[in-house]
C-alpha cells in the first residue's frame, strides 16, 4: 500500500524460527489464504501461477503462535495438539531440519519420516522412525495416512520437479482432511501454534473489544461510543 518494500522501512524486524516478524504490543494479526482443494479430488497442493484460493480469514491474538492457529483453523486446518508427524523435506531444507525436530519433539509429538529426512533427523541428535515411500513397499506413508496414522504432514517438495510420491502424500492428506505444511517457515510456524494451543487453550475475543482497547490506549474514543 506504501509502495516499499518492508526491508526498506527500517522496521524492527525480529527472527524466530526461520520466520521474520514485526514485533508488537498489544496483538498479532495473521492472514491466511482458503484453498479449497478436498472440493478437487486429485489435485496436488503445489501452488502455481493459476488462482486457487477462494477467500482469506484471519486469526488474531495476543501471542503470534495462537493467532497462527486460529488462522489455520478458520482456513480448515486444525492443528492437532499430540500424535504422529510426518516429515519428508527437500536437500535445501535438511540442513535447517533441526530445530523444528527438536520443537516438535519437545511437545510430545511421534516422528516419522523418509529415509533421507529421518536420517538428517538422527544426525541432529533428534529420534525419528523410517518409513517407506510409495514405491519402496508396504506399508508405506500414504497407507499410514490412509489409516488415521498421520496427523500432520510436512513435506517441502522439488516444486514441479517433485516424484510421484510427494504429490500422492500431499494428495492423500488432503482427501482425509490431514493438515499440510509444504514450507519450513510455515512448519516452524505450526509448532509455536501448537505450543500456544497448549499452553494457552483458545482465546476468544471480538474485534469490537479490541478495538476499544486500542481507542482507550489511545485516548481516542471508540466509534459509536
Amino acid at each position: 500500500m506504501t509502495g516499499k518494500k518492508l526491508v526498506s522501512m527500517q522496521l524492527p524486524v525480529v527472527r524466530h524460527n526461520g520466520v521474520a516478524e514485526i514485533p508488537v504490543h498489544e496483538f498479532y494479526s495473521v492472514k491466511s489464504p482458503v484453498f479449497p482443494f478436498n472440493k478437487f479430488r486429485g489435485v496436488d497442493t503445489i501452488l502455481g501461477p493459476e488462482m486457487r484460493s477462494t477467500g482469506e480469514v484471519m486469526g488474531i491474538s495476543t501471542s503470534y503462535g495462537q493467532a497462527f492457529a486460529k488462522a489455520q483453523l478458520a482456513a480448515g486446518q486444525r492443528l492437532p495438539r499430540k500424535g504422529t508427524v510426518f516429515l519428508s523435506v527437500n536437500d535445501r531444507d535438511k540442513k535447517h531440519l533441526g530445530v523444528l525436530g527438536k520443537e516438535l519433539s519437545s511437545l510430545g509429538f511421534h516422528l516419522l519420516a523418509t529415509r533421507g529426512t529421518a536420517a538428517a533427523l538422527e544426525s541432529a541428535g533428534i529420534e525419528a522412525q523410517a518409513v517407506f515411500k510409495v514405491n519402496e513397499g508396504r506399508p508405506n506413508i500414504v497407507d499410514l495416512v490412509k489409516t488415521g496414522k498421520i496427523d500432520l504432514v510436512i513435506n517441502t517438495p522439488l516444486g514441479r520437479e517433485s516424484f510421484y510420491d510427494e504429490k500422492s502424500i500431499r494428495r492423500a492428506a488432503i482427501r482425509y482432511n490431514i493438515p499440510c505444511i509444504t514450507t519450513l517457515a510455515a512448519a516452524h510456524a505450526a509448532a509455536r501454534g501448537i505450543r500456544a494451543l497448549l499452553e494457552q487453550g483458545t482465546e476468544v475475543a471480538a474485534l469490537q473489544d479490541l478495538h476499544r482497547g486500542q481507542a482507550a490506549a489511545s485516548g481516542v474514543p471508540a466509534s459509536g461510543d
